[in-house]
């Protein structure tokens, strides 16, 4: 279900987004929802990665943290350590 909505944009703004819906063969209203959901998940992303990092400086990684995973790791045949 779609809702219609009224809002205000700056000329210029809105003369390119014309120019690059023409060029992309769509409509204002399908350029702006993509453009609106692109954000919306890269917002959702930049929190994950806050989250990551703030979880990082509350537990800092632990040198022997991943001497487990060097053991069990497959390098494959034609791998030579240095």
């Amino acid at each position: 279900m779609m809702k219609t909505i009224q809002m205000t944009i700056d000329e210029d703004l809105l003369e390119e987004i014309d120019l690059l819906v023409n060029q992309l063969d769509t409509t204002r209203s399908a350029f702006i929802r993509q453009a609106l959901c692109e954000s919306l998940q890269r917002q959702k992303i930049a929190e994950m990665e806050r989250k990551q990092i703030e979880g990082y400086l509350r537990y800092p990684q632990q040198p022997e943290e991943f001497d487990l995973w060097e053991e069990v790791r497959e390098w494959g045949p034609d791998y030579e350590e240095r």
